[in-house]
């Protein structure tokens, strides 16, 4: 099953991720830190302000779930956190260094586009080039144990689409986005024979509903 995330668990994995492999020496985080760290100024939208009693709340879950560990402080009397949501030895989701981070950046960031995932992941990974980036995407989009993020129709004027990451609990819905299935025939024609199909789908429907209320 896949992990769903809320908004703010999202970001608490987001910062924890980035916070790992970014400044690995002030990693694990303790709550202050951690709060700190989801509610920066830079590298986050939206911006937040994030009490650090709702932060305890929601790690608190996240320790429940066994998505994040308190266990990682050195010995001291401060608790500190670290995330067991993916590449641990804790659970099977494993991602590539460039996966994960597209995926840290989707969680801090929302929708993004390849080019601003190649240069919002410049402290994670290091693409080569936008090309690299959208290999990268549709490896997520693809995986047999995925998919892990969706392609959201192209908005007009705009020379490229726009990508999400797929464990929000407000994920948008696959149907209204553009995630072929492996092995889909993506051409115009299927294309268009898919919506004629679903169109005549829905009007079966609509005629049934209107014969069941005596229309």
């Amino acid at each position: 099953m896949k992990t769903t995330l809320d908004a703010r668990e999202a970001r608490v994995i987001g910062c924890l991720i980035e916070k790992e492999i970014t400044t690995p020496e002030q990693y694990p985080l303790t709550l202050n830190a951690l709060t700190a760290a989801c509610n920066q100024k830079t590298n986050r939208d939206p911006v937040t302000d994030f009490p650090e009693r709702d932060m305890q709340d929601t790690v608190d879950g996240l320790v429940k779930r066994f998505l994040v560990s308190d266990k990682g402080g050195y010995g001291g009397r401060t608790t500190r956190y670290r995330h067991r949501f993916c590449n641990t030895e804790f659970g099977a989701l494993k991602f590539s260094p460039f996966e994960l981070g597209v995926i840290c950046v989707l969680l801090l960031r929302g929708a993004q586009t390849p080019g601003e995932l190649r240069q919002r992941t410049n402290r994670l990974c290091d693409f080569a080039d936008v090309g690299a980036v959208e290999e990268t995407l549709n490896g997520l989009m693809t995986r047999d144990d995925g998919p892990f993020v969706a392609r959201l129709p192209r908005v007009p004027g705009e020379r490229e689409s726009r990508y999400v990451h797929l464990f929000g609990d407000t994920a948008p819905d696959l149907a209204a986005t553009d995630l072929p299935a492996p092995g889909t025939d993506t051409t115009l024609p299927a294309r268009v024979e898919r919506l004629e199909a679903l169109v005549e789908e829905l009007g079966a429907e609509i005629r049934r509903l209107r014969g069941d209320a005596g229309e």
